[in-house]
C-alpha cells in the first residue's frame, strides 16, 4: 500500500473505530468479542483497501463484522453447553434500566442475521435498501427479517419485563 493510502486507512480507522465497536457489541453482546470483531474487520479491510469503494466503506466494514461473527459462531465453540452444578441466577433489572436490559437480552437471543438486520435498520438508521446492500440480500428479505425480528423481540421483551419483580407490581 502506498503511504498516502496508509494515511487514508489510518484516518478511517481512527474516525470509525468506536462506532464499529458499538455496532459489533450490539451484534454479539460482549465488549471483548466486539473489539476482536472490529480488529478482524479492520485487518480484512486493510487487505481490500485498494478494491473497496470509498463511498461505502462503513457498509463494507459492517458487513465484514457481521460475516466475522457468523463465521465465529459456525465454529461451534459458542454453541457448546457448559455444565454447572447450580442454575444461573436471573439478572435483577433495576427500574431505570428495565426496558434497556430486556431489549439487550432479547436482542442477544435473536439469530445473528435477524439481529444484524434490526441493528442496521434501527440502531444504524439505514434504509431497507442500504441494509439489503450491507447484508447482500434482497429488499424483501430485509423486510421479512425485520418484521419477524421485531415480533420476536417484542414478545421476549414483554415476557422479560413481566417476569421481573418490578414488572409484576405494575
Amino acid at each position: 500500500m502506498r503511504p498516502d493510502q496508509t494515511t487514508e486507512f489510518r484516518e478511517y480507522v481512527v474516525s470509525r473505530q468506536e462506532r464499529m465497536r458499538r455496532f459489533a457489541y450490539l451484534n454479539c453482546g460482549d465488549w471483548h468479542r466486539a473489539e476482536d470483531l472490529v480488529q478482524t474487520a479492520f485487518v480484512r479491510l486493510y487487505g481490500a483497501w485498494n478494491r473497496a469503494a470509498k463511498s461505502s466503506l462503513d457498509s463494507y466494514t459492517r458487513r465484514i463484522i457481521v460475516n466475522a461473527l457468523i463465521d465465529e459462531r459456525r465454529r461451534g465453540w459458542f454453541r457448546r453447553e457448559r455444565p454447572t452444578d447450580t442454575m444461573p441466577d436471573r439478572p435483577v433489572v433495576s427500574d431505570d434500566g428495565t426496558q434497556r436490559m430486556a431489549v439487550m437480552q432479547a436482542l442477544a437471543a435473536l439469530p445473528a442475521k435477524r439481529r444484524a438486520t434490526l441493528i442496521l435498520r434501527y440502531w444504524e438508521d439505514l434504509s431497507v435498501e442500504e441494509t439489503a446492500r450491507v447484508m447482500r440480500c434482497s429488499v424483501n428479505t430485509v423486510k421479512s427479517q425485520t418484521a419477524r425480528g421485531l415480533q420476536t423481540l417484542r414478545g421476549m421483551v414483554i415476557e422479560s419485563i413481566s417476569d421481573t419483580p418490578q414488572g409484576a407490581n405494575k
